[in-house]
């Protein structure tokens, strides 16, 4: 989850270049931050503080710091509370060695008993403050200050990404293994960090590294394995705007990425669909014609899934939906199952365990990402981009959107089906979103309802994942309770709970069965006096029994379950406003989790 930034070459502007970088980062953590420099002939300044960047900012503002080379930390707490303590970087009992880190190291324990019997001191409650103990350890056996990091490095068990700096050594020393870290290439700097964010206003040539290996950066840059032996990386070039990651005037990251889901869904459709051949282009997947397909996600990607995995069986292909997490202990692939892993940065935890697990077992595997270059990319067999552009808001919207339209190009193209009806439907989609954006009633919904005790969301079929998704955004940024459920299953327990006080927000597409079904559960909410707020595309008459609607655009009900989900987003967006919360950095969560 943390944010790493490291830079060499830019000078005097080494430490603003740090400090902006994890401004960049902040989605990936923002309960303490720090900087560390050095240069030749000096020693290792550290400036660190519990709090988000911009304490970061007032901190230094009383300090002088200075250096050549240097490594910032953006932190999502794990072992230790939120405290100056134990922010990064972490140093050894010289302050000689600074060191930033991203993962656990499962092994810290016994090496911290380890080196506090051998004298060693320690500040901090972290698992990290072992790296740079370990290194001084080397060090003082007369290692110099890159094999002292890799006789750190091999002593770790876990997840990491690591960057050190030791003082006097105009260099950075990197490893990676299971979290992510990319080099970026500039004209007269280096840089490294765990996202392209933050340094993509300085370069946009970029090397990823891979599990297992090392990076020094210094008036160069190498990669090479654990035992030295020198790895041939290729430069690539990020295609997106640096001003993508920028706010636009907008209030809150969030917002901006909700209304940019129109050109998301251009450039995730751009090329991919032929509205006069009524057919759908993957590009070169190949031949896959699976026999069954096991979807593997987390959070709001595991809604994306369940969506999924309808399209694939309504094509009568087998398909199911499983929280990475538990797919392990689940059923293994189906005869030559195609697995596929749904993860906006590629670089999940959880569903990186599960597609290895996959592969383990002889299955064929693909990640559906956002993220080119990413870890699921790499790995897998194929790789599907949804291309939403880069999404800095904690809470996903943009990325959902387009992992809804991804879902429906892949299902064609790999299951089959009558493209003719969704094909128009998905062309419109953008232009659907917009007209949605440009009239959407959310705002007064959110005034009307802020202070309810607690929101349901109801749905059927491909409606009952945008519901989950629904509540989910709910949670994440207005910490109010919510909860989405198939709209058949409130009868089963759940309307305990309705009160005058629960608004349920019910989404109704279409004509048909389920419509009818799911206008059968809101009168079951209307007869215990809780309001209900109506998301729908006018096809049924559920607006005679609503307190308030949510008008969609009529379309496919695919489609429609796109719509149904921007006005949602909305509706949460504007009540936690009114709440005063912190949209984009919600308490206690990170946007890109590569912890298990």
């Amino acid at each position: 989850m943390c944010g790493i930034i490291g830079c060499v070459g830019r000078g005097d502007g080494t430490l603003e270049t740090l400090v902006h970088g994890l401004s960049k980062l902040e989605y990936r953590g923002y309960d303490s931050a720090g900087v560390a420099l050095t240069a030749a002939g000096r020693g290792v300044d550290i400036c660190k503080c519990a709090g988000e960047i911009e304490d970061l900012r007032e901190t230094l503002a009383d300090r002088t710091l200075s250096g050549e080379v240097g490594v910032g930390h953006t932190r999502w707490s794990t072992h230790g509370p939120p405290t100056d303590e134990n922010a990064h970087p972490h140093m050894d009992c010289t302050d000689d060695v600074a060191v930033v880190h991203n993962g656990i190291i499962e092994n810290y324990q016994s090496i911290r008993d380890e080196l506090t019997r051998a004298g060693h001191t320690f500040t901090s409650d972290t698992d990290t403050e072992v790296v740079p103990h370990l290194i001084e350890d080397a060090l003082d056996d007369g290692a110099d200050a890159e094999d002292a990091v890799r006789t750190a490095i091999a002593r770790l068990e876990g997840s990491y990404a690591i960057a050190a700096v030791v003082a006097g050594q105009e260099a950075i020393f990197a490893a990676r293994n299971d979290s992510p870290l990319v080099l970026g290439v500039g004209d007269d700097a280096l840089y490294l960090a765990s996202d392209v964010p933050a340094f993509r206003d300085h370069t946009d040539r970029v090397v990823y590294l891979d599990d297992g290996e090392f990076a020094r950066l210094d008036g160069g840059w190498t990669v090479t394995q654990a035992d030295g032996t020198v790895v041939e990386k290729t430069v690539d070039t990020v295609d997106w705007d640096p001003e993508e990651t920028g706010k636009s005037g907008y209030d809150h990251y969030m917002l901006k990425e909700i209304h940019e889901q129109p050109r998301a869904l251009r450039q995730c459709l751009r090329g991919r669909v032929d509205e006069l051949g009524g057919t759908v282009d993957v590009g070169d997947l190949g031949d896959l014609s699976p026999t069954g397909v096991q979807f593997v996600a987390c959070g709001t990607s595991y809604h994306a899934a369940l969506y999924a995995a309808q399209l694939f069986q309504a094509a009568g292909v087998p398909a199911q939906a499983f929280l990475a997490s538990e797919y392990a202990s689940g059923v293994p692939p189906i005869g030559d199952a195609l697995v596929v892993g749904i993860t906006q940065s590629g670089e999940t935890a959880d569903t990186l365990s599960a597609l290895r697990e996959a592969h383990r077992r002889g299955a064929r595997t693909m990640a559906v990402t956002n993220t080119v270059g990413s870890t699921a990319a790499r790995e897998c067999d194929h790789a599907f981009y949804i291309r939403a552009g880069p999404e800095i808001g904690v809470a996903a919207t943009k990325t959902f959107a387009s992992q809804l339209a991804a879902s429906n190009l892949l299902a064609l193209a790999t299951a089959g089906g009558d493209a003719r009806g969704i094909v128009p439907a998905l062309r419109d989609l953008p232009g659907d979103v917009q007209a949605l954006l440009d009239d959407s009633a959310a705002p007064a919904v959110a005034e009307t309802y802020e202070d309810a005790a607690a929101y349901f969301f109801i749905g059927r079929g491909l409606n009952y994942p945008v519901a989950l998704e629904g509540a989910l955004k709910m949670k994440e940024i207005t910490y109010k309770h919510a909860e989405g459920f198939a709209a058949g299953e409130l009868k089963h327990g759940p309307l305990a709970l309705v009160t005058e006080n629960t608004p349920v927000f019910a989404v109704v597409t279409g004509d048909g069965e389920m419509a009818r079904k799911t206008i059968g559960n809101v009168k079951e909410v209307e007869a215990r006096n809780a309001p209900v707020v109506a998301v729908t595309d006018g096809a049924s008459d559920v607006e005679r029994y609503a307190d308030h609607v949510l008008t969609l655009p009529e379309t496919h009900p695919r489609a429609a379950s796109v719509l149904a989900n921007v006005q949602l987003q909305l509706v949460s967006y504007h009540v936690a406003a009114r709440l005063g919360r912190s949209i984009d950095k919600p308490r206690n969560l990170a946007k890109s989790v590569t912890v298990e």
